[in-house]
């Protein structure tokens, strides 16, 4: 079976940030009942949302997502440069469904810590629901593109 290069990419990346999610948000448990609140909930009535990245900016940069609405966060990096989504206090606010990649796969894990989108057009879809209420800080990693503007927060209701 032959596995594509950014699809071996996203499995490290994935391996790496699952790997080392312990650092952040540590003593913050992720959804215990997420797996059972998945099965349950009707994806029919999912919305989607979807967020733009590009060079130092992502567009909106504010989100707000209802507790117990199911959606699609679809982030799309049309810059130049890769960026990184990385929310650990929001992804572990959430159940997650599945991260897929629509040329690739998909990938299901309980949590994540951040997903990186590919420069010129990667793209990446987060189906989750959200669970614990909150405001949460999203930022891209990558050298100095937080301090530069990549950053934002979202907001579950």
């Amino acid at each position: 079976m032959k596995i594509t290069c950014v699809m071996k990419t996203i499995i490290l990346v994935m391996g790496i940030v699952m790997s080392l999610s312990f650092l952040a948000y540590a003593d913050v448990e992720p959804v215990r009942n997420a797996a059972e609140i998945v099965k349950n909930t009707d994806w029919d009535k999912m919305k989607t949302v979807t967020v733009t990245m590009g060079e130092m900016f992502y567009e909106p940069d504010e989100l707000v997502f209802k507790a117990g609405q199911p959606y699609k966060l679809v982030l799309i990096n049309n810059g130049k440069k890769k960026h990184y989504f990385t929310a650990p206090g929001f992804y572990k606010a959430i159940a997650a469904r599945k991260v897929q990649s629509n040329k690739d796969g998909e990938i299901k894990a309980p949590y994540f810590h951040a997903l990186e989108m590919m420069a010129n057009g990667g793209q990446l879809d987060l189906y989750f629901v959200p669970v614990k209420k909150g405001t949460y800080p999203v930022y891209c990693t990558i050298d100095t593109h937080r301090e530069e503007g990549s950053e934002g927060e979202i907001t579950i209701e």
